[in-house]
């Protein structure tokens, strides 16, 4: 029997996995989870701060919720430090601001390119998966202990047995909403899920993911041995629309949100949603995602209720980098979509939480 981490060439036939070029086993979920275990203090963390982001959610709690963080994380230790510097911004904040640290490993490429910190951890195209597996695992230890709940992209299916005890809120990608694989682990996920609108700006495609992902489904996955079962799961009722905007532009502004709200409406979901500032609503210019920021602070002030919470890219210098081995790289930029750098965060968090200040001063 092969050992974790060596390849297998079992089910190779005459007719099937042509053109697959070999396997490697990993090691078990439940293993990795016993290796880099969250200590009790971590699990109270993901415990209440997912109970927060549901309520921040709901429209029980006024707070704004904000998921601020590198467009992908490389560098652990940049990461670590990122955290450091956010956990110690926002807790003056805490009564104003919901935040959760982005953290993400996963990459949906257009076409090819860096998939993320769990498929090629080392960003030399050696794919080291399992170096991956346990790098991800321990940059979200270390964020916990930071204080800080963390939010991660979910992409491939079996990945979230390995690191979703430690995660607070999960995103489904511009790319997936449509997804029945991606409907069906959002079902079964212990966490608030947000749906992002597809590529081409339909945000009808998240609407309808949040729907199918609340009811119960059963499919293919792996349990926390990494054998192949069948999973059952009872649906996810704390799933919800993102804004991204598309290929026609932002989709932010009042009449975009109205609209938005109205298909929420109409399928008999809660009126709150979260705006994301990067992507197609910047045009992916880290400096235009400080004025979507802004203009959503104007707002929020102004008492608009239907934006619940929303996305930052933001890392410790501004703009981004091409991948490449660590060593090589500017440290603390990103080297996906461009961020916005530390000092701007700093501002922007500080104007949001005024934001929720200046709303809850004007409309009781």
């Amino acid at each position: 029997m092969n050992t974790p981490g060596t390849p297998s060439t079992t089910g190779a036939s005459d007719t099937g996995d042509l053109r697959v070029t070999g396997f490697q086993r990993l090691v078990a979920p439940s293993a990795l989870r016993d290796e880099i275990p969250l200590d009790a203090e971590r699990v109270a963390l993901v415990r209440d701060s997912r109970r927060a982001v549901r309520s921040v959610l709901a429209g029980e709690d006024d707070r704004l919720l904000l998921v601020v963080g590198p467009c992908s994380v490389h560098d652990p230790v940049a990461a670590l430090e990122y955290a450091q510097r956010l956990a110690a911004a926002v807790a003056p904040l805490s009564g104003e601001l919901c935040v959760v640290m982005r953290v993400y490993f996963e990459k949906p490429r257009t076409t090819l390119g860096w998939k993320g910190l769990i498929n090629d951890p080392g960003l030399d195209g050696t794919h080291d998966v399992e170096r991956g597996l346990r790098t991800a695992r321990q940059v979200l230890v270390d964020v916990l202990g930071a204080g800080l709940p963390v939010g991660c992209e979910f992409l491939e299916p079996t990945g979230p047995q390995y690191i979703a005890d430690a995660v607070t809120w999960g995103a489904i990608g511009a790319r997936t909403p449509e997804s029945q694989v991606h409907r069906q682990l959002a079902s079964g996920v212990s966490m608030p899920v947000g749906f992002k609108n597809a590529t081409d700006g339909d945000v009808q495609s998240a609407v309808d993911g949040c729907q199918a992902a609340a009811g119960s489904h059963v499919f293919f996955g792996i349990d926390g041995d990494g054998h192949g079962s069948v999973v059952s799961t009872s649906g996810n009722p704390d799933c919800h629309v993102i804004l991204r905007g598309g290929r026609g532009g932002p989709n932010y502004g009042p009449h975009e949100v109205a609209d938005a709200l109205a298909l929420l409406d109409k399928a008999g979901m809660p009126g709150r949603l979260v705006v994301d500032a990067s992507h197609a609503n910047s045009g992916k210019d880290h400096v235009r995602q400080a004025a979507v920021v802004r203009e959503i602070a104007d707002r929020v002030a102004a008492g608009e209720q239907g934006i619940a919470g929303l996305m930052l890219e933001s890392f410790l210098l501004e703009g981004r980098q091409e991948p490449g081995p660590v060593e090589t790289l500017t440290y603390g930029q990103s080297v996906t979509d461009a961020c916005v750098g530390w000092e701007e965060t700093e501002r922007l968090i500080g104007e949001l939480a005024a934001a929720v200040v200046r709303r809850r001063a004007a409309h009781g």
